[in-house]
């Protein structure tokens, strides 16, 4: 099984399936379609049924139920985007074998290398066989190992008929990157009880709770007046833009929090003298926290308006999505089961918050509970990015666990 992932993460991340958050279109880029046609095709191949592509891109298929019972279908979920944060195209994947546990050279004429120095969670994969990056890209394993899991899964079902299971759902979504990965999702279409993001880091990661999630931008107006002659005249749209972020607490920025400990995270400021604009995302996993944290960012722009002018701060704040914790544990047996099928493969479950959101998070809150398990993969989005095939191997065996432990 594992020259088989291997074979198939390889094939997938070489198609380049970066989205675009400046893109109005659903996939936000043309270029996933390709990705999506090959699973939709794929998974034609192995004979599943109602196997569709909508016209967003969304694929979807049932492997119907061989036990001769009408159980609860359970789904499986991944998003075929990559993070506009990196480039994503032309990725060339290198393959160390029996890892030795020591610095990796990703490019040696840029200077970058991989070192368990920096990245500390390296060693205990020491012996086994690291798929990283060229220094240049990101990889793709988010979410491409997770893909890779559920398609490999889904064969291995097709020729071992003599695993009984219940209805099993795939399916396939663009733009989670961008916070769109379920805008079209048709929930009722997927005919699943519950089901299951393949879209966490490391292995034995087992999630049902995840950030309450804010944006936030604040147009800033200043007077650009000449700097000979500014005196008590000038309004600096940049400095104010400055003023405005040290009215926020130091340490609650993302380099300061870990855990259960939210923030306000500065992603963008740019403009000028006369205009500029700076964007937040506000994290929180506590609903009553998020909320304040809200009201927090309201004051600060209300008081910059008190000193500036009102109508210098113009403040937009909208809500991306919800903790999914609120509607996952009352079913608590839908996490309970991946963390036996964890432990019947040898996995040590890691049950925690995700710093983060991933499309099961939104989907919950459209009525497929979806609790989310590791797809093996590290520091996601950038250039260190990396994925042991031994987790994606495990990663694969915890899916077939979880369909044999329903049926």
């Amino acid at each position: 099984m594992k020259e088989i992932i291997k074979e198939r993460f390889l094939r997938y991340v070489g198609v380049d399936t970066q989205s675009d958050d400046n893109s109005s279109t659903c996939p936000s880029t043309a270029k996933q379609l390709v990705l999506l046609r090959m699973l939709h095709d794929e998974l034609k191949g192995f004979g599943l049924a109602d196997v569709t592509m909508d016209e967003n891109g969304y694929v979807m298929a049932t492997l119907p139920a061989n036990n001769g019972k009408t159980g609860p279908a359970i789904g499986f979920v991944a998003h075929v985007d990559t993070s506009p944060d990196m480039p994503g195209d032309n990725i060339k994947p290198g393959i160390i074998d029996d890892w030795d546990g020591k610095d990796i050279v990703l490019n040696s004429g840029l200077g970058i290398v991989l070192s368990p120095a920096d990245f500390p969670e390296m060693k205990q994969y020491a012996g086994q066989t690291l798929i990283v990056t060229d220094g240049t890209t990101l990889l793709g394993a988010d979410d491409k190992a997770g893909i890779t899991e559920i398609m490999t899964a889904v064969e291995y079902l097709v020729n071992h008929p003599e695993i009984k299971h219940g209805p099993v759902k795939i399916g396939f979504t663009p733009d989670e990157e961008i916070g769109r990965g379920v805008d079209h999702f048709d929930v009722k279409k997927f005919a699943a009880q519950w089901a299951y993001t393949l879209d966490g880091g490391e292995i034995g990661e087992l999630e049902f709770e995840n950030f309450n999630a804010a944006y936030a931008k604040i147009s800033i107006q200043g007077r650009n007046i000449h700097p000979g002659y500014a005196k008590g005249k000038m309004q600096n749209a940049l400095l104010m833009a400055t003023e405005f972020n040290a009215l926020l607490p130091v340490f609650d920025r993302p380099e300061f929090t870990q855990d259960y400990e939210g923030f306000f995270h500065l992603m963008k400021m740019e403009g000028s003298v006369e205009k500029s604009m700076i964007q937040y995302i506000i994290r929180d996993h506590d609903r009553a926290l998020f909320e304040q944290r809200k009201v927090t960012m309201k004051q600060c722009a209300d008081f910059m308006n008190q000193r500036y002018g009102e109508g210098c701060f113009t403040l937009e704040m909208k809500d991306q999505y919800y903790n999914m914790r609120e509607k996952v544990e009352p079913e608590y047996h839908i996490v309970e089961t991946a963390r036996l099928a964890m432990e019947a493969v040898g996995v040590k479950p890691k049950i925690k918050p995700i710093r983060g959101g991933t499309d099961g998070s939104r989907l919950s809150y459209m009525g497929l509970l979806c609790p989310n398990i590791f797809a093996g993969g590290h520091n996601f989005h950038g250039k260190f990015e990396f994925v042991p095939l031994e987790s994606m191997e495990k990663a694969t065996e915890v899916i077939l666990k979880i369909v044999e432990l329903n049926a």
